[in-house]
């Protein structure tokens, strides 16, 4: 298939990823050992490669200029899969609080749901400034947690400072969505009011 290039393959790969990172941070294993390593390092290892493909893939589709429609509709898809999926199984370790889990998540489907009206009715909303620091506060918050549970135990308070940005960026992102999602719906809206009128002068003038 034409539109499965390299950078496809690496956003499929991340998918797969996903029900392998759970397993690996939710499975109980005896001595805390996968193939001879401590568990958290095997569930950080996994994060830390699903998270560079990330950026890989985004690399190489514009370098190699094989951005498709597949790769548009995926990528976004796989990066929510990656961390929702890191972030609840944090949650289930009780390493990370539910609420502000709740709150990450919540985000994520609400952007998603507004970008998609937005385009529906011909408007594109860019992503915010705020994105990228969102995504790597997020990248070192699951990854400071997660390795924070064993051997580096000091991690955890990166982890949970990073998370608070994460939750603070999440918000202020959001609502700066939505304040540019009305402003790029509103003028759409002022001329389809406008047009029955135009129309109604055309009728009387004929």
């Amino acid at each position: 298939m034409a539109a499965m290039n390299l950078p496809n393959a690496l956003t499929v790969t991340r998918i797969f990823l996903v029900p392998l990172l759970v397993v690996v941070l939710l499975t109980k294993f005896e001595g805390r050992l996968i193939l001879g390593a401590p568990k958290e390092f095997v569930g950080a290892g996994i994060f830390a490669v699903a998270s560079f493909t990330d950026w890989l893939d985004g690399f190489l589709a514009r370098r190699r200029q094989q951005v498709t429609v597949l790769g548009q509709v995926i990528d976004p898809l796989a990066d929510k899969l990656l961390t929702s999926a890191a972030f609840i199984s944090l949650v289930q370790l009780d390493l990370a609080p539910a609420w502000m889990v709740a709150i990450i998540i919540g985000r994520e489907l609400a952007v998603t749901g507004l970008r998609s009206i937005a385009l529906a009715r011909g408007v594109v909303i860019p992503a915010s400034p705020l994105g990228k620091v969102k995504m790597v506060s997020q990248v070192v918050a699951i990854l400071a947690l997660i390795l924070g549970s064993g051997q580096f135990g000091q991690l955890q308070v990166i982890g949970q400072l990073a998370l608070w940005v994460v939750v603070v960026t999440a918000v202020v992102s959001a609502a700066d969505y939505y304040r540019r999602f009305s402003a790029g719906l509103a003028p759409r809206a002022a001329t389809r009011t406008a047009a029955p009128g135009a129309d109604e002068r055309r009728t009387r003038v004929s």
